[in-house]
């Protein structure tokens, strides 16, 4: 299997796009050697712990709605050609994701991981839900098939918030300034949103290679 690290944050849009390249990719490629890790990094990473109202975030960052909707206008188009129909207008808080990623981290344990990145890109892009809640990670957690008491008790602390900061820091000094981030076999770097054609055409040379070890 071949290593590939998904650098992400669970309210980046181009996040969620880039995982629907991929995943299609994946599901074209079933013999795919490709073993996926999720790795944090939070947007805002100074982001309060009850996270803020979207629109003064979005005053905030875009300088009010007009400066939102052009750069949210190429997301949308990306979005559609990735086959999702994101719901931004039902987000109602700007979570921070330090509590998300926990639930990440928490998953790869059980080897549950990549359900709980894609059901928390849904719960926030669709259906407009406050991943910073958490009682809301706690039901994302249950769906994806992991113990919600569990869960519940380990977000009621801070059990690796310091680490989870600390992996992000240290994305940080490596260079990684925008997510998503792809590293394949800890050498090559892919960033941003890339198409699925891009990610078939890595899998396939993958394969080539590997043959050609064989032969």
């Amino acid at each position: 299997m071949i290593k590939l690290d998904i650098i992400s944050d669970p309210i980046c849009p181009w996040c969620y796009i880039g995982w629907s390249n991929l995943a299609r990719a994946l599901e074209r490629r079933p013999d795919h050697p490709l073993a996926l890790e999720w790795h944090p990094f939070q947007l805002n990473p100074d982001m309060p712990a009850e996270g803020m109202d979207r629109r003064d975030y979005l005053e905030l960052k875009f300088g009010g709605k007009a400066g939102a909707l052009r750069a949210y206008a190429p997301v949308l188009d990306h979005a559609e050609a990735a086959g999702l129909t994101l719901h931004l207008d039902r987000i109602e808080r700007t979570p921070s994701t330090l509590d998300a990623h926990r639930l990440i981290h928490w998953a790869g344990i059980e080897g549950r991981q990549t359900p709980t990145a894609v059901a928390l890109f849904k719960a926030y892009f669709v259906d407009g839900r406050d991943i910073g809640d958490k009682t809301t990670l706690a039901g994302i957690a249950e769906s994806v098939g992991l113990d919600r008491a569990m869960t519940e008790t380990l977000l009621a602390g801070d059990a690796d918030a310091d680490d989870i900061r600390a992996r992000d820091a240290h994305t940080r000094a490596r260079g990684v300034t925008g997510v998503p981030c792809f590293v394949l076999a800890n050498q090559h770097v892919i960033t941003g949103a890339q198409p699925t054609e891009l990610w078939l055409n890595v899998i396939d040379e993958i394969a080539a290679q590997g043959a050609g070890a064989q032969g």
